[in-house]
């Protein structure tokens, strides 16, 4: 089985690389020597820096379809408060070419605001968190959750970061009108949570940075728990202007609707960094 022992070797090559005294990108760049305080310290009392990602398609033909994709990432760094702020928006039309009818196949919008205050001069934080969500194919109208607990950069180098995030919340959500429910059901949905985050980012060349997040919301009162996961690859093209490859992985313990478990996501877009 080649294909399985070039896999193999190519996995033991991946553990093996932590190990080795020269890092195979060292001679490559000099952006990951940069120390994340001193990023921070760069960008200290700016109202704003991060990236905004943007993709649009049309497909014309055999199959004709509009897609249009919106993402930003922003950050605030103060003496006392690291802010972020999250957009996530997709939407998504199309048309059957056998009866000319038009109709809309995607609709999401996800919006988050973090606020961490700083604790001492260690990486510890107290954190407040807060995101909206609306998809128009989940069975939900709407689904916000509030949290605040404590966070921690657990791990600072030269060339990675990895910050986690973990406390107590709330969720509250309404189901959408179209599903009918059980009498003894009521609309809206309102029950505690634990939230767990993960960040971690790894600049592997002076263009290029992998970033992984996690997010884990843990229902406490029976209700649905959803987990969030995005692997992304960012390579800078010219000047802010980069190439972001991404994998997202959704998951919702309790779909509406005899909906799917699971919805994943794979696509190339065009990311704008601006500090």
């Amino acid at each position: 089985m080649p294909f399985f022992r070039t896999f193999t070797l190519f996995a033991v090559g991946l553990v093996s690389l932590p190990s080795l005294a020269t890092d195979p990108f060292e001679d490559f760049h000099e952006y990951g020597k940069m120390p994340d305080d001193e990023i921070h310290q760069k960008h200290k009392g700016e109202m704003l820096y991060g990236d905004v990602e943007f993709g649009f398609i049309v497909n014309k033909g055999n199959t004709q379809n509009t897609s249009f994709k919106l993402k930003s990432n922003l950050y605030q760094d103060f003496p006392k408060w690291r802010n972020q702020f999250k957009f996530n928006g997709l939407y998504r039309r199309e048309q059957n070419t056998e009866t000319d009818v038009e109709d809309v196949s995607a609709s999401r919008y996800f919006g988050s605001a973090q606020g961490n205050y700083k604790l001492g001069d260690d990486n510890a934080s107290f954190f407040m968190y807060g995101d909206y969500e609306r998809d128009r194919f989940n069975g939900k109208e709407y689904t916000t959750t509030f949290a605040l607990g404590y966070g921690n950069r657990v791990y600072e180098g030269r060339k990675n970061t990895v910050d986690i995030d973990i406390g107590p919340g709330m969720s509250i959500s309404r189901v959408d009108n179209e599903i009918e429910l059980e009498p003894e059901e009521d609309r809206t949905e309102q029950g505690q949570l634990l939230r767990m985050a993960l960040q971690w980012e790894r600049n592997v060349s002076k263009r290029t940075r992998f970033n992984q997040d996690v997010s884990f919301e843990q229902s406490l009162s029976g209700l649905n728990s959803r987990l969030f996961a995005e692997s992304a690859l960012v390579t800078q093209v010219i000047g802010g202007i980069a190439l972001k490859f991404a994998f997202i992985y959704r998951y919702n313990s309790q779909p509406e609707n005899e909906k799917e478990k699971v919805d994943t996501e794979l696509g190339a877009t065009l990311v704008y960094s601006f500090d």
